[in-house]
């Protein structure tokens, strides 16, 4: 019985247990939905800037006052440009969501332009908003 050899086990780290990143290739459709997950943290934090406005506003001139320089520096219109990015990108992406819900543009050029028109899409309905907003200012 010496002459029996047992095959080695290969260690289970040899292989990897689900697909992940070193295997797909980056697409459109991926980078969106990590944008989305991003945008929706950022959206979550920049709600703490609404609140504080809101609790300035309701405070005092003087604490309105504080908030309104804060928000009127470059640092604070920086925030301000990218919350209000993270808004209209999370909304498309809600939508292009809301699209697939009920069973459409599932082939890849479809799929690949409503990945590529919510990015378009937000970074063209921010500039438009702020525009107009320094339009009216």
């Amino acid at each position: 019985m010496a002459d029996v050899k047992v095959p080695a086990q290969r260690p289970a780290f040899d292989r990897p247990l689900s697909p992940h990143l070193q295997i797909y290739r980056w697409s459109w459709t991926m980078a969106m939905s990590i944008f989305h997950r991003v945008t929706g943290v950022a959206l979550y934090l920049g709600t703490a800037l609404v609140v504080w406005w809101l609790v300035a506003l309701a405070t005092g001139p003087g604490a309105y006052e504080t908030v309104r320089w804060a928000m009127g520096t470059l640092l604070g219109k920086l925030v301000l440009f990218g919350y209000s990015w993270a808004l209209f990108h999370h909304m498309l992406g809600g939508l292009r969501h809301f699209v697939w819900d009920f069973g459409m543009a599932f082939e890849r050029g479809p799929r690949m332009a409503l990945a590529q028109g919510t990015l378009a899409g937000s970074l063209v309905l921010t500039l438009i908003t702020w525009a107009i907003a320094y339009a009216v200012r």
